[in-house]
């Protein structure tokens, strides 16, 4: 190490050395505040948050993913309803001001409005997005939306231990989870969930056993002109 030079725990904001005292404490305090997230010390992790928030030096904004973890954190066990809602506003917000990270974005909204228990929203949500691009070139955007379209096309009170895609279930949504997840498949072929939740599908099934013969119609065709050519022969 050349003589003089810095040493620090994490390695973000500047790979540069600091030249001047300022930017020495600004690295200092980053890496406290990583640091203390670490170690779950939500208190100190906010007010680190709250100098470095202060420094014209650092873009809070490209860091929201420790603004997200910061958000509603009171050191208890567990988050608050009221903490994902604030997350899923500070999400919105981030979205509009960051398009280069809309996707990663959007899958955290949609996580925190799982978690809020607000699955039609979060399908909403998705089929708001998904049929524009990027978003509809994202294999795990497309397996959300498969399986929160699955989870709410069972009935209410399905109490049995093994899953019937049958009576009672939404069949609309069915349809459209397979489409998802039909999707996510043709986007990623070595997609383990969309794979095993399609082998459980009947419809999928149905289509994949159709798209394994595609030259019958073809072999049809063939016999046919066969035919025509004897008949115009014979007259």
């Amino acid at each position: 190490m050349p003589s003089g030079e810095q040493l620090f725990i994490f390695n973000s904001l500047d790979s540069k050395q600091p030249k001047t005292a300022r930017k020495l404490h600004i690295r200092r305090v980053f890496d406290v505040l990583n640091l203390c997230v670490q170690r779950r010390d939500w208190p100190r992790a906010k007010r680190a948050w709250a100098i470095l928030a202060r420094c014209k030096e650092v873009d809070w904004k490209q860091m929201w993913r420790i603004s997200l973890l910061l958000l509603g954190e009171t050191g208890d066990q567990g988050d608050s309803g009221q903490s994902h809602e604030d997350r899923v506003s500070f999400l919105t917000v981030m979205m509009r001001q960051h398009p280069e990270e809309r996707e990663s974005i959007l899958k955290e909204i949609v996580l925190h409005l799982i978690q809020l228990g607000m699955h039609r929203r979060a399908l909403e949500e998705l089929d708001l997005y998904l049929p524009s691009y990027p978003y509809q070139d994202n294999p795990v955007l497309h397996v959300y939306a498969g399986l929160i379209a699955l989870y709410l096309a069972q009935p209410e009170r399905d109490s049995s231990e093994e899953t019937t895609y049958g009576q009672g279930w939404d069949a609309n949504l069915l349809r459209d989870a397979q489409a998802h997840l039909e999707r996510a498949r043709t986007i990623d072929p070595s997609n383990v969930v969309a794979e095993t939740f399609l082998s459980q599908l009947p419809g999928a099934k149905q289509t994949t056993r159709v798209q394994n013969t595609p030259d019958s119609d073809d072999e049809k065709m063939h016999i046919d002109d066969t035919a025509q050519a004897r008949k115009r022969i014979r007259a």
